[in-house]
Parts: C-alpha cells; sequence; structure tokens
C-alpha cells in the first residue's frame, strides 16, 4: 500500500501491483510536488503519467488541483489497480493499456502540463531517448517533463526541444526535470 500525500485524497490508501512496479515513495512524491506546486506545475494543469504503475503520480496530481490526467502502463494488471485506485478516491483520470511509446505515437490526447516518466530502471538508454524525442508535440509552449530513475543512472539524453532544469537526489531515486525549450525570437 501506499497513500496519497495531500490534496483532497490526502492519507487515502492507493493500491500497488503486486509485481513489475517500483512505486514513488511517500517522501519523494512529497518533496517533488512541493517543488512542482511552487512552480504553478500542479493546480489546472494537464498530466501525463507514463509508466504509471500504481497511478501514483496522476492521482497526487489530481489530488493537488490539476484538471485531467492520462496513465498509460503496459501492465493490465496495474491498468486495473490504477483505474480501481482512482474509483476508491472519486478522482477521475484516464486510463490507457499501452506501451508508453506506442501511447506517444497513436494517442493525442495533450497537450500535457506535465509529463511524469518513471520507467523501469533497467529500460535501455536508447529506449528512453526515442521516447522523449516523441514527447515535445504532446507538450505546453511551457510544459515540464519529470524522468525518474535510481541514483546510479546517467542523466536521459534531451531532445534540442526539451532543456534541463533541475536534478534532484533523494535516497535511491533521481529525478530530472526538462522545461520545452524557448523558441528564437527572429
Amino acid at each position: 500500500m501506499s497513500r496519497i500525500v495531500a490534496g483532497s485524497a490526502r492519507g487515502r490508501n492507493i493500491k500497488v501491483p503486486d509485481t513489475g512496479t517500483r512505486p514513488t515513495s511517500s517522501r519523494v512524491r512529497e518533496a517533488l510536488f512541493a517543488r512542482l506546486e511552487n512552480r504553478g506545475y500542479i493546480k489546472d494543469c494537464a498530466v501525463l503519467d507514463l509508466y504509471a504503475g500504481s497511478g501514483a503520480l496522476a492521482l497526487e496530481a489530481l489530488s493537488r488541483g490539476a484538471t485531467r490526467a492520462v496513465a498509460v502502463d503496459i501492465s493490465q494488471g496495474a491498468t486495473r489497480i490504477i483505474s480501481q485506485n482512482a474509483r476508491s478516491l472519486g478522482l477521475y483520470l484516464t486510463v490507457v493499456n499501452s506501451k508508453a511509446e506506442s501511447y506517444l505515437s497513436t494517442h493525442y490526447d495533450g497537450p500535457f502540463d506535465l509529463v511524469f516518466i518513471d520507467p523501469p530502471y533497467d529500460i535501455a538508454e536508447e529506449q528512453l531517448t526515442r521516447l522523449l524525442e516523441t514527447l515535445p508535440p504532446h507538450l505546453t509552449s511551457d510544459g515540464l517533463v519529470v524522468v525518474e530513475r535510481g541514483k546510479r543512472q546517467p542523466e536521459p539524453t534531451w531532445p534540442p526541444e526539451l532543456e534541463l532544469d533541475n536534478e534532484r537526489t533523494w535516497g535511491d531515486t533521481r529525478v530530472w526535470s526538462a522545461i520545452v525549450r524557448a523558441k528564437d525570437l527572429d
């Protein structure tokens, strides 16, 4: 079990799939969301949660005032649990059972203000790079991408449209954020 840290569903438990996921700890979510809220990236935002697992990141965002969220996971078991969690919290989100890459190439539910990418730690660097390269058309002009990985893993390779904004480490977790690069003003 995990729990929602703040907002309308504060303190409420959510289920976590038995296998195949690595939920973001409450401590990391609390620190991350405090920073995101301070920068205006939660309230009234559209959120995409790729490799959603339990849906904790999308549900936390909705609890704190995001207007809409889409949670994507390849596991049918995970998407079933995300739907159950949303119902039990009284929060609405769209749940998509798909590979993250396939979702980005076949769906357009955006644009999104905030995208969470929390892939399995063993994801190939090339796969993460390709995913990041397909992301910019799904982002607002001031969109933010948050990538969570193990602290020993390298920084993601950002496409030209995204610029590293911040890097933080909490315990065994490292989180990078990148913002949509400002367009040249000619």
